[in-house]
């Protein structure tokens, strides 16, 4: 998944670890991802929570999107800032999931995402033939 996820790999985001139900990602704030004042501007953080909790969300070879995704902002990021995203599943039942993305900068929580995904059908790898 990570191969054609060029919106991630264009916002400079980096896939740190993946395990089943579970992801974390990160990104450098850069100069261009600042608003009018002088912080990260919020679709940046969203766009790293949503691409965390994507991973998060398909790593059981059933392709899976978002239903409904919020975010609450608790404290700004700043230009230089690496933002670590670390999506949990929470529960998974059926073709519905919710997961926590919990966005932080040296620890210190600056947003909290939930999302609520819906698998689409399909799989990810080749089934073997006989």
């Amino acid at each position: 998944m990570w191969s054609q996820d060029k919106a991630s790999q264009g916002l400079g985001i980096s896939l740190d670890a993946v395990a089943p139900g579970r992801a974390t990602l990160s990104m450098t704030v850069a100069d261009h991802m600042t608003n009018g004042h002088g912080t990260c501007h919020g679709g940046y953080i969203f766009a790293l929570a949503d691409s965390a909790f994507a991973f998060a969300c398909n790593t059981y070879d059933e392709p899976t999107v978002a239903a409904h995704c919020s975010v609450s902002f608790l404290k700004p990021g700043r230009r230089g800032d690496r933002l670590v995203a670390e999506a949990v599943e929470r529960v998974r039942e059926g073709r519905s999931g919710l997961y926590d993305v919990r966005i932080s900068r040296d620890g210190e929580v600056i947003a909290e995402f939930r999302g609520h995904s819906r698998t689409i059908g399909g799989r990810f790898l080749p089934t073997e033939t006989t």
